[in-house]
Formats: structure tokens, sequence, C-alpha cells
């Protein structure tokens, strides 16, 4: 195992047309569920220059106006130029009800374990949950650091600190480690778009980098030196950014949503699919498995790899791997895992009470998580599968 690296993760901001798209789609997912807690839906979009598109397969009670929620997110997302904006843009949909089905109508609180194990997985996937002690949200330096970069460039231009500032950026964070330790910051790079009335930004890079740069590593223990590379780009070619640039796509920022490609993932997007899609959910209960095994101290780092075939409500296959860090051998913890943690359909749905979540959270819930991280995120409260409730019982 390597132990002196140096190691890249970059983040994008809200505004980021696949970001967009992952929104528009989780926008969709809420709205479902809102209705109606049952609805299986799976929402797919696309945007470019002056055009939207949505797909999506759903069997519901609930009358949803996709058309209304893109332009809503759009105009959120802050998208006003005359190329691309919520009133004039193009919306096209492709849309199929799915047949009726009694298989929806479970509510995984009123079951018992035995229910539990008749309702089986409709998808096949090999989902991967990573936690480290790197930072305090048991996440690995980079990631944690692009995506607080790339919030930051956002609030920035939201609070009209840099009003000049477009709603697309990107941001890449690279950590030089010493015996797997983060060591030192060896670059930071910030691509922000920029509004068509600005056309010369490259003068303000002393006010951006105290206003985005600054900020974030105020209250971090590793910061920028002397010989950090800070790279601030306002390129002309990229403007003003967004669908009018280049085109976006849900679930195409996989890394950016989970662990950075410091660790795994399955490949399998995590936006735009209820709670009943095992590759979405599953993920999740992957990584509160990771963040209480590292939060116990039975490791410094550990990846959950968790394995589903169709028509099985168990898992084939749970696997531990924590990198020569384990107080204890892997095998012995997945055993623990598997005698422990419930990583059933079901069973995951009533930890985290996934289907209720759209409806008691303000704004909607699983939009919040289409940009800047499912996994990870300080800044939203009540994360089910980030809570660390079973580190008592992994202790003992």
């Amino acid at each position: 195992m390597k132990q002196n690296f140096m190691f890249s993760s970059e983040s994008v901001t809200e505004g980021h047309p696949d970001k967009l798209c992952d929104q528009i789609s989780d926008a969709i997912v809420d709205k479902f569920l809102q209705k109606d807690p049952y609805s299986r839906v799976v929402a797919e979009c696309a945007v470019a220059t002056a055009i939207v598109f949505i797909a999506a397969r759903f069997e519901s009670d609930a009358v949803v106006d996709f058309t209304k929620i893109a332009r809503q997110v759009i105009k959120q997302v802050g998208y006003n130029d005359p190329d691309f904006n919520a009133n004039t843009c193009s919306i096209i949909t492709s849309l199929k009800e799915l047949p009726y089905s009694g298989y929806r109508y479970w509510d995984a609180r009123q079951l018992s374990d035995e229910e539990l194990d008749l309702i089986p997985v409709k998808d096949q996937v090999t989902v991967f949950g990573f936690a480290c002690n790197q930072t305090l949200t048991f996440m690995p330096l980079p990631i944690w650091l692009a995506h607080n970069l790339a919030r930051r460039l956002t609030a920035v231009r939201q609070e009209k600190i840099l009003p000049y500032i477009a709603p697309d950026g990107k941001t890449q964070v690279s950590v030089e480690y010493s015996n797997r330790k983060p060591h030192r910051i060896h670059s930071i790079s910030i691509l922000a778009s920029q509004n068509q009335q600005n056309a010369s930004i490259v003068a303000h890079q002393q006010e951006i980098k105290e206003a985005i740069i600054d900020y974030v590593f105020k209250d971090e223990v590793i910061k920028p030196d002397n010989n950090t590379r800070i790279f601030i780009d306002f390129d002309q070619s990229f403007a003003i950014g967004g669908p009018s640039v280049h085109s976006g796509l849900t679930g195409r920022k996989n890394a950016i949503d989970t662990y950075g490609e410091y660790s795994r993932h399955s490949g399998a997007a995590l936006s735009g699919k209820d709670p009943t899609r095992i590759d979405r959910v599953g993920a999740y209960a992957a990584r509160y498995a990771a963040k209480n095994i590292v939060a116990a101290q039975l490791a410094s780092e550990c990846e959950v790899q968790v394995t589903y075939s169709m028509g099985l409500a168990r898992p084939v296959s749970i696997q531990v791997e924590t990198f020569g860090t384990g107080a204890i051998p892997d095998a012995d913890i997945a055993a623990i895992l598997e005698e422990h943690f419930d990583f059933r359909l079901g069973g995951i749905i009533r930890k985290f009470n996934l289907r209720a979540l759209p409806s008691i959270t303000d704004g909607g819930f699983y939009r919040k998580l289409a940009a800047y991280g499912h996994v990870g995120r300080d800044d939203l409260k009540n994360l089910p599968w980030e809570e660390l409730d079973m580190v008592p019982l992994l202790k003992r």
C-alpha cells in the first residue's frame, strides 16, 4: 500500500450543467414522494443551449408538473442569461406511466423481519461506502476541501460579495500525503464562469482569493503554504458557462457525489431515483456502516462493499477493506456488519425513513443532495446515513 503520494479531487457548483440535471431529477423525486410516499419513479434529465429534456418512468397516485419543477430549479440556481433561462428555455418530456402494481404499497416501518425478507431488490449492483479520519466528517480531505470551495463559490455569488460570478464553476484541490496522512496542500484550482456584463475579472483575482480560498481555509488545520500553487481561471472561452457552453446529464458526476475517486463507487447514478432503487440507497447504507466503523476506531480507513442480486432481499456479499489500518481483521469487521447492520432494501428504507424525508424536510430532501455530495455533508442536518448511533455497539 503506497504511503506517500499526492491525490486530487474536484467539485462543481450547483450551476454546473450536470448538477443542474441532478437537481431537476431529484426535485421531481421529491415532488412525487411528497404527494405519494409510495411512488416509484426514475427521472433523468439532459440540458443544452436553450433546451431541457426530461425522461421519466413512474408509478404513482401523484400528479406532477415536470415542466414547472424544471423551470423552478433553473431559476433558483440562477440562470437568467438570454441563451439559457427559466422563462424561455424549451422543455421536452418523454414520460411513461408504469402499469399498476400492488408491490409498491408496503410500509417498512410496519413490517416484521420475516416480511422484510420477502421484499427483493429489483436491480443488480455492487455499491461502496467509505470513511476515514482525515476530516471531522470522516471524508477524504481533497473532496472535502473541493466541496467547501465550490459551496463558497456559490455563496459569494448569491450574497453579492462577488456579483460578477455566474452559476457555473469548478474547483480542484490536490493534497500531498505522508504515511497515508494529509501533509500539505499542493495546489488549488478554481474555474468560474462570469456574467456577460463583466469582461475583465482577471483584475479581481486577489479579491476572489480572499473571499473564497482564505475564507474556506481559515479554520482548517492544513492550510495553503508559500509553495501552494493557486490557479484562478476566468478564461474567456468558458465565458458565461452553463448549458449554453457545455451540455449536462443526470448521473455524470458520481465521483463528486461520493468520495472524489479516493474510494471506489458503483458507477450507478444516485440522483433521480426513488428509495426503492437499491443502487441509490445501498450506497447510503454502505457509507453509514463505514463511517461508524471508523468512528468506533476499528479502523482509520474503511471501505465497505455490498453486492446485490435481483430477486433477493439480502446482499450476496459484504466485504470490508481497511487498507492495513484495522484494529481487528477485515473479515471480523465484515462479520460484525452482517450481524448488526441491515442491508436489506426494506431495512434501509425503515432505518433511514427514506420515503417520508421529502415531506418532513423544508424545501424537499433529495434535491439538496444533488450538489456538493450525497455523503459527508455537515451543512445538512439530520442526514440519517451520517449518524453515529452504532458506535457504542461497535466499541463493545
